[in-house]
């Protein structure tokens, strides 16, 4: 029996020493691979940090655009499940805290689910909601009550100004996406890069934690004053609620540019009707109860996409009168035209079996340069346009970037190539005659703008532009958009004459009303019949600068079909102009023509 013992024993030992022996085998030889498998079966949490999105500011620094914090409320039915005294206090103060949180539901998904750790009880709850909850943790008696309940943070982007600047600003839609105008054309600057905090417990049953943090995304800094860009809503909204009817607003579209026009800046950028950025989806304010039932979703859509259209970048139009001074510049720069001209307006052009007719039918009589401009006369521009040639207006034209994107920096420019003559069609006499005072071509707002800077600024064609820099997050500029000059279009010497006659415009002839007094302010006035002319509906227009020496402001204000039985008058985008004017003018610092000279008088 004892040599049994023993042998049993040794046999024991044996198989010890065999086990001790491959242990350390496998561990030399395989311990790293091992230690990853049983890793990769302890606990492990990885979550998102998200990012930040950039800011949008005015010029000054005033935030249209910001990200703010919202929260998640997660469900962790394990933990809560684990202390089961806690979960009627719980319950209790959700309830309390988030009225939205249906507790029945809690108690149905605590059983049927009792181990399941993340469940969404309420999304994008706020700050101090949030915060109110959390108050709970903070008190150590009330602490004691709560279990299972913890906050996942996100973004929501918010436009604390509402409607202001809507379709230059754009929206953005889930996942930080931009779905126009800045928040499309700068998604890319304006995203940041998610971080992540990883979790898990070690071989020695230790947790392990590490952090990546997030990189916010950077601030756009656009060249916007808040302040004009308010001014200039305000008054283009008085307007049409002016001139609306039960059945009719005031206008299909109304719509303002204010430039620098040394630089190509934009100041301020508006149309009508408009839309609320923080509820960019909202139909009840575009169409009625009655039209939302009868419309397919596509059809809806569609409605909205039209809502969000910024009109004075991607809508076309035949601009009138107001591209009468760049048949002018184009005669005097090269020598077609002297300047001291004179013709004889009997009302109307008979080219091609059509008499083409002028705004005056019964004729403006004998007219300068300056007083075809400042009269508006058709007949004389026709005129003018035999002896410049179809070549010429053709080269002009192209030069001044009609039918060209102007390459502003915002999404959904229109093409516009194919809406004006080429060449071989300006040959036809008639296609010339009405294209030297605006007819039969389209431009966009944003073109007719740039290229009128160029005529009253010394002759440089800038680049338009609505941001002015880029700054990180620590406020760092990573990116200046200084001007850009794109081309010459006239001479300096061109350019004071064309100034002086459109000083004539407003001082003496149909611009007058856009004047404010004490400034010298110089424009042209439009008034363009749409196609198809039967209908009788015109665009009516102004476009102006301040002062006449050395111009600081563009304006330019478009309405296209006022709602008013007589339509065919500037004088309405003339008043939108004037009045924002007389507002602005004094907050940019622009002194008085007349208190200068005075200041000049008693020196």
């Amino acid at each position: 029996m004892q040599r049994n013992l023993w042998f049993v024993y040794m046999v024991v030992c044996v198989l010890f020493v065999i086990l001790i022996a491959r242990l350390a085998y496998i561990e030399y030889s395989s311990g790293e691979k091992y230690e990853r498998i049983i890793l990769a079966q302890q606990q492990y949490d990885s979550q998102i940090i998200p990012y930040q999105r950039g800011d949008i500011t005015d010029i000054h620094g005033t935030v249209l655009a910001t990200s703010v914090d919202v929260y998640n409320v997660i469900l962790d039915c394990k933990v809560l499940n684990a202390n089961a005294d806690k979960i009627d206090t719980t319950l209790a103060h959700l309830s309390e805290c988030f009225p939205e949180i249906d507790t029945g539901k809690v108690r149905t998904l605590l059983a049927d689910d009792p181990k399941k750790q993340y469940t969404v009880l309420a999304k994008k709850v706020s700050y101090e909601e949030m915060s109110e909850f959390q108050k709970l943790y903070d008190d150590d008696k009330t602490a004691k009550e709560v279990a299972g309940i913890w906050f996942e943070k996100e973004y929501q982007r918010e436009y604390p100004y509402d409607s202001l600047a809507a379709s230059m600003l754009g929206f953005t839609t889930s996942g930080n996406a931009g779905m126009s105008g800045l928040e499309l054309y700068y998604s890319q600057e304006l995203n940041g890069t998610n971080g992540r905090s990883y979790g898990y417990v070690n071989t020695d049953n230790n947790v392990e934690s590490a952090v990546i943090e997030p990189e916010n995304g950077n601030t756009v800094v656009t060249t916007i004053d808040v302040n004009i860009q308010t001014i200039v809503e305000r008054e283009i909204l008085a307007w049409n609620k002016q001139y609306e009817s039960e059945d009719s607003p005031g206008s299909h579209n109304t719509a303002v540019l204010v430039m620098d026009p040394q630089s190509g800046a934009i100041l301020a950028m508006a149309n009508y009707p408009t839309f609320n950025l923080n509820d960019p989806w909202n139909l009840k304010n575009v169409l009625t109860k009655e039209e939302r039932k009868q419309m397919s979703e596509d059809e809806k859509m569609d409605a909205l996409n039209e809502r969000w259209q910024n009109f004075c970048i991607t809508s076309t139009y035949e601009p009138g009168s107001t591209f009468k001074p760049f048949t002018v510049a184009c005669g005097l720069e090269t020598g077609k035209l002297s300047g001291n001209e004179a013709y004889y307006c009997d009302g109307y052009e008979h080219i091609a079996d059509y008499d083409v007719k002028c705004v005056n039918r019964n004729g403006h009589g004998m007219l300068d340069i300056r007083g075809a401009l400042g009269q508006s006369c058709n007949d004389a521009l026709m005129q003018m346009s035999y002896v410049i040639g179809a070549d010429t207006f053709a080269d002009y034209q192209r030069l001044f970037g009609f039918g060209q994107r102007t390459g502003i920096d915002l999404p959904g420019e229109a093409r516009t190539d194919t809406l004006v003559y080429n060449r071989d069609q300006l040959t036809h006499t008639i296609n010339l005659a009405t294209n030297s005072f605006g007819q039969n071509f389209n431009t966009t707002m944003i073109q007719l703008a740039s290229g009128f800077a160029s005529i009253v600024n010394g002759g440089t064609l800038y680049l338009p532009h609505v941001v002015d820099h880029i700054s990180d997050d620590a406020g760092n500029v990573v990116r200046n958009f200084d001007a850009v000059v794109q081309k010459k279009t006239i001479s300096q010497e061109t350019s004071e004459q064309m100034k002086d006659y459109l000083r004539s415009v407003v001082a003496s002839g149909t611009g007058a009303i856009a004047g404010v007094d004490g400034y010298d302010i110089g424009g042209k006035t439009g008034t363009a019949e749409k196609q198809p002319r039967s209908a009788g509906n015109y665009l009516v227009s102004f476009i102006g600068y301040v002062p006449q020496k050395n111009p600081q402001v563009l304006i330019y204000c478009i309405i296209d079909v006022p709602n008013t039985d007589d339509q065919a008058h500037s004088n309405y985008a003339q008043s939108i102009v004037h009045n924002v004017l007389q507002q602005i003018l004094p907050y940019m610092g622009i002194e008085p023509t007349e208190a200068v000279e005075t200041a000049a008088a008693e020196q």
